[in-house]
């Protein structure tokens, strides 16, 4: 069962709309191809200084392991998907926007709408990937500490965030 608290959209037949022709969707296997394809493109970039092999090597997991395990929302405009996001509980284990795409409030409306669906979240991203620490930074997130990415040897930040207005309204109660 899905619930959508959504602020200045419309829900139709299980879409959500925000403006013409555009919303976000929980993800179909049908759509996993061009998610695996966003990933890649957008994790050579912004991920510069981790071999370009292990991205390659990781296509085929990212489509038959990861995406299936997690719970994955796209963002589409005109039946083009631009982005996505897949949830593993509370943990955000992927936000990846198109390369075209990147830096017009995509991934924030992303963020914005599993947001909505939970009380805290967290997340790992490399320390080196500067310009998503401050994205998340600014969007409410909090350094926990650094850690160690296992597979890449790269520093990494465990980052969390929470609803304190969930938490307050759980004490008026």
């Amino acid at each position: 069962m899905n619930i959508y608290v959504v602020i200045d959209s419309i829900i139709l037949q299980g879409r959500i709309i925000r403006g013409k022709g555009m919303g976000i969707r929980r993800a179909k296997e049908t759509d996993y191809d061009k998610l695996v394809e966003v990933w890649y493109q957008a994790s050579i970039k912004a991920h510069y200084f981790v071999k370009l092999d292990f991205w390659t090597s990781m296509k085929e997991e990212m489509k038959i392991k990861y995406l299936p395990m997690s719970t994955t929302y796209v963002i589409e405009e005109k039946n083009t998907i631009i982005g996505f996001v897949s949830m593993v509980d509370n943990y955000l284990a992927a936000l990846f926007i198109d390369i075209k795409y990147q830096r017009k409030g995509y991934g924030k409306e992303l963020l914005n709408f599993i947001k909505t669906q939970h009380n805290d979240l967290h997340l790992k991203v490399y320390q080196q990937n500067i310009n998503t620490v401050l994205f998340y930074l600014k969007n409410g997130f909090v350094i926990l500490r650094q850690l160690i990415d296992e597979d890449t040897d790269e520093k990494e930040y465990l980052m969390i965030w929470r609803n304190i207005y969930r938490d307050i309204n759980k004490t008026r109660e």
